[in-house]
């Protein structure tokens, strides 16, 4: 039998997780600032794979619209490029960049062989936890993109579990259910 004490306990908490909750569903775009919407189309189509699509015609500005894999990449002309970064070589894989994850990585790291783009490669892990390969280049602008393996690295809530939302209609990485020791 339950006291009252606990009854208000479990319904504060009930209503706090609610209060929580977000209809978030999925990433939908990542939009960039490019110093040439064509060369950023080139670069995001012939590179990555996306697919030009229709703009609203209402946009009074210089852009495009690209998508593929569930996500839109969403290019605007820049009107001014000091935003942009200065230094379009520069490659930290602990910088700020964007992540997609890749089937066939070897294939990817030839692409960008063929085309002569500079990348970073570095694998993370080991087989037992779960390594994974990793390849880092700027796009024109020089904003860092990732390609990776990443479905091999266990996601491990920490606490957090019935919280995690995963679509059903794509890839997700594995997730570790087993509760870990000490836990």
């Amino acid at each position: 039998m339950k006291c009252k004490k606990d009854q208000i306990t479990e319904n504060e908490g009930e209503k706090q997780e609610k209060e929580h909750e977000i209809p978030l569903m999925a990433l939908n775009h990542v939009s960039r600032v490019c110093r040439s919407v064509k060369e950023s189309v080139d670069f995001y189509t012939k590179i990555l794979g996306f697919v030009l699509i229709e703009r609203p015609e209402a946009f009074d500005f210089d852009g495009a619209w690209l998508f593929n894999y569930g996500v839109g990449i969403h290019l605007v002309q820049s009107e001014n490029d000091k935003k942009l970064p200065q230094d379009r070589m520069n490659l930290d894989p602990k910088d700020n960049h964007i992540s997609f994850q890749c089937e066939n990585m070897e294939a990817m790291e030839q692409k960008l062989k063929d085309k002569n783009n500079k990348y970073i490669k570095r694998t993370v892990g080991d087989e037992e936890e779960g390594a994974i390969d990793q390849l880092f280049f700027n796009d024109p602008d020089g904003f860092m993109i990732e390609i990776c393996n990443c479905e091999n690295l266990k996601l491990v809530p920490q606490g957090s579990l019935g919280r995690i939302k995963l679509p059903f209609d794509r890839h997700n990485p594995p997730i570790e259910l087993e509760n870990k020791v000490g836990d």
